[in-house]
């Protein structure tokens, strides 16, 4: 890959801005090309595909996105960021620049997208935000099919856990509704600037396309199961249920015993109990 992004140019870029990094907006930028290579490699990516990048910054990913052969468009919710980003791309590797859109927007209240539209995402998330931006693209953009995003490493280990681990919890289930998830990596702190507290991880997702029942009933059954974790789950779904005695009634119905609490509990095992609420 050629035109990727080090640390002398990320620096030379921050300061043609005066750019001063800010933790509310998640501001942390990769220097490091060999991570940059890593991340392409391991979204396995199809030719041309047409990729959604959240929270490009200076446009390291970016460049290593178009450097593959990807179509990309890059939602970036600081719009001085948003400005420059199309003339990095047109110094650095200006045989692709017509292959990027650039939207300035926040991630969670996405607006119309230009262009193809995106099957995969592959994005450095901002960590404060990581799970409610992954979450609303994937409810909004159903033709996402696959990803990859870094993200603090503690989300990822959430992101990714299973049904009995002590990190599997509401947004676990949330993302396996959509399919299976993985940790497929960690990355280093040292190769951001300015440098995070935290070490990073990568997920990668994959949508599986299977009918786990309407996303609202079925997320609300995972909220309330999760509300209170060491509450058995015939205390905690009482309140969807309209008493204990009517949920424990519906868990037996859906193959889930009463008193099971939500760690346990797969998606598979939420879709059938969500399929037991009272109609609307």
């Amino acid at each position: 890959m050629s035109g990727l992004l080090g640390p002398a140019e990320i620096r030379e870029l921050a300061a043609r801005l005066q750019l001063r990094p800010t933790k509310t907006l998640g501001q942390n930028f990769m220097h490091d090309p060999n991570t940059v290579r890593r991340i392409v490699r391991d979204a396995e990516l199809d030719p041309q595909e047409c990729v959604l990048e959240i929270g490009p910054g200076l446009g390291s990913l970016t460049l290593g996105l178009l450097s593959a052969g990807a179509r990309v468009t890059a939602v970036e919710i600081d719009p001085r960021l948003a400005q420059l980003l199309p003339d990095t791309v047109h110094r650095q590797l200006p045989e692709r620049a017509a292959a990027l859109s650039v939207v300035s927007a926040d991630a969670l209240q996405l607006p119309e997208l230009p262009g193809p539209t995106p099957t995969a995402l592959v994005a450095n998330l901002p960590y404060n935000v990581a799970v409610p931006v992954l979450l609303r693209l994937l409810a909004a953009l159903p033709d996402l099919r696959h990803g990859l995003v870094l993200v603090q490493l503690e989300v990822a280990d959430r992101l990714a856990a299973q049904p009995g681990s002590r990190v599997y919890g509401a947004p676990s289930a949330k993302l396996a509704y959509y399919g299976p998830a993985r940790r497929v990596g960690v990355v280093s702190r040292s190769v951001f600037w300015p440098v995070p507290n935290v070490e990073s991880g990568l997920v990668a997702f994959r949508r599986d396309g299977l009918d786990r029942g309407p996303r609202d009933r079925v997320f609300a059954v995972i909220d309330n199961a999760f509300a209170q974790r060491r509450k058995m789950l015939r205390s905690a779904l009482a309140g969807l249920f309209g008493s204990a005695a009517a949920a424990a009634a519906a868990l037996e119905r859906a193959g889930v015993a009463p008193t099971a609490r939500g760690e346990t509990v797969d998606i598979e095992g939420f879709g059938r109990i969500a399929a037991e609420l009272p109609a609307a």
